[in-house]
């Protein structure tokens, strides 16, 4: 037990809690939970700090999950795995692939841990495949009254559906029981193109790819397409060489794009022309690989980030509200911007709740401005009812969100009998969900 100062791995957020604990079980989670409350404090659990938001900021209790990271139980026949919570994503791929399975979807890092990852809605890509959170079937939490409850579709059905993105706001997730399926490998496509072509070419672009997604660089019309399509079982994988993978992935992508980001920082006004050599100098590849290898990418800049879910026909709208934003704007964009796709879901506080969706994700290396250009573009999304990633940044309050999300008042309610005293409240669950 100790009192350390926190920070996340993008810096915008820091806590200074009276006290860190590390449970390493179910039991020392609702030990720590109980003893909090009894001190009148509030409790956050903490992972690997990739929110960008307060999600997990507090000035009570932080709980450090790194210890419940084991797995409990793997069924390679049903697909059925159960893991601790604080379990980092990159740990599951490998447990998983060691009993010949996969998730089914997976989001582009894969750094943080599998309660954070869940809680804050992480998704990819693919037209038919969800997000994380619609993998889980079953989840362990402590709730504020120190009780340990497990709940699915079939037991405490409310709680779960509520709980599969909960925001932390519900208690604290210990162990969660996903379905995934065989292992596959999937054929990754990578290719330039127009900004036009794509945006004219959405519709055969998603139906035709299981993974499809790009990235737009700001100041140009160019694109860099991505489309990973599964391999059939037994086909053999043809990965990427040590040396262009180091090439492409560590030095290109990270140690090349860190120093064209801080001569951006120091130079704005060439910012524009290093986007359009680093568009221009992008080359064509096609690769297989087992599919977690091909959905997760390192990414070691730092860098602030704002992403919207809007309705999928109003993409291209969007994109190009935000271009010519930025063309009319004189602010200076280094990042590229990453658009996806996902399918309508039934999850509560998914962002894709009951719609087809596609993701605009915009970002700006950390030394340089972004405040105005996030606003900017949250207001072109805001106009087509977009709705925030939970984990991101963005401004809306709880009046704004409840518009947009037909079951919020459901979780509210949810909220309220889990925790009704607000132990795991917190400034940034309050400006979101309303004060408990």
């Amino acid at each position: 037990m100790t009192a350390a100062g926190w920070r996340n791995w993008s810096g915008t957020r820091t806590a200074h809690p009276v006290r860190t604990e590390r449970p390493g079980s179910t039991e020392e989670v609702a030990d720590s939970v109980a003893r909090a409350v009894r001190d009148g404090l509030r409790v956050k659990a903490v992972g690997s700090g990739h929110s960008f938001t307060g999600a997990a900021v507090t000035d009570g209790v932080h709980l450090r999950m790194d210890a419940l990271d084991r797995t409990v139980r793997v069924d390679a026949r049903s697909g059925l795995v159960t893991v601790e919570a604080g379990m980092p994503l990159h740990r599951l791929n490998r447990v998983l692939a060691a009993h010949g399975l996969a998730m089914t979807n997976l989001g582009d890092i894969d750094r943080q841990t599998v309660s954070g990852a869940i809680s804050t809605g992480t998704h990819g890509t693919g037209a038919r495949s969800g997000s994380l959170a619609a993998q889980v079937v079953d989840l362990e939490l402590v709730l504020a009254d120190g009780s340990a409850v497990r709940c699915s579709a079939r037991e405490r059905p409310e709680l779960f559906r509520a709980a599969r993105i909960g925001l932390g706001a519900l208690g604290v997730l210990t162990r969660v029981t996903l379905a995934c399926e065989p292992a596959f490998a999937l054929r990754a496509v990578e290719v330039p193109m127009r900004l036009g072509r794509v945006l004219g070419g959405l519709a055969e672009l998603t139906a035709a790819n299981e993974h499809f997604e790009f990235y737009w660089f700001p100041h140009t019309d160019r694109t860099l397409t991505k489309r990973n399509n599964r391999l059939p079982p037994g086909a053999p994988v043809r990965p990427l060489g040590r040396g262009r993978a180091w090439f492409d992935d560590t030095f290109l992508s990270n140690t090349l794009f860190e120093g064209v980001n801080r001569l951006g920082t120091a130079v704005p006004r060439a910012i524009p022309r290093l986007n359009a050599v680093a568009a221009r100098a992008l080359a064509p590849r096609v690769y297989s690989d087992a599919s977690y290898r091909v959905f997760t990418s390192p990414r070691r800049v730092v860098f602030r980030e704002l992403e919207y879910a809007v309705p999928r026909e109003a993409l291209a709208g969007v994109l190009t509200a935000v271009r010519r934003w930025v063309d009319r704007s004189g602010e200076h964009i280094a990042f590229p911007a990453e658009v996806r796709f996902a399918p309508a879901d039934d999850l509560w506080l998914s962002t894709a709740y009951g719609r087809d969706t596609a993701y605009i994700a915009v970002h700006q290396y950390h030394r340089l401005p972004h405040e105005r250009y996030f606003r900017a573009v949250a207001a072109i999304a805001d106009a087509v009812g977009g709705r925030p990633h939970w984990g991101k940044l963005h401004w809306l309050t709880a009046a704004e969100l409840a518009g947009r999300y037909p079951r919020f008042e459901d979780f509210r309610r949810v909220r309220a009998a889990s925790d009704p005293d607000g132990t795991f409240a917190n400034s940034y669950l309050d400006r979101v969900l309303g004060t408990p």
